[in-house]
């Protein structure tokens, strides 16, 4: 199992579900159950970069009354991510 999620960076141990979910049901080992939902990414379609899913995560992080400056923070290194790459 991979520490964080290779969508979006979150730490897979915080993880209420402990995991996305597969096609098949089961626990993805990769994708956080924020991201990741019967096997297809969570995220809007439009949403096909790395660069455009940072700008995301970051207004959702907002809305949940996250401070703008910590959600760019921790989204820098979604780049980096097997999704991404």
């Amino acid at each position: 199992m991979s520490k964080f999620c290779q969508s979006c960076g979150f730490p897979m141990h915080k993880d209420k579900r402990g995991g996305g979910s597969n096609a098949d049901s089961s626990v993805s080992s990769l994708y956080c159950s924020m991201c990741y939902v019967d096997g297809s990414f969570f995220s809007p379609a439009e949403i096909d970069t790395a660069a455009k899913f940072q700008t995301y995560c970051i207004q959702e992080m907002k809305k949940d009354g996250i401070n703008g400056l910590f959600a760019w923070i921790v989204t820098r290194g979604i780049p980096k991510l097997e999704r991404w790459r």
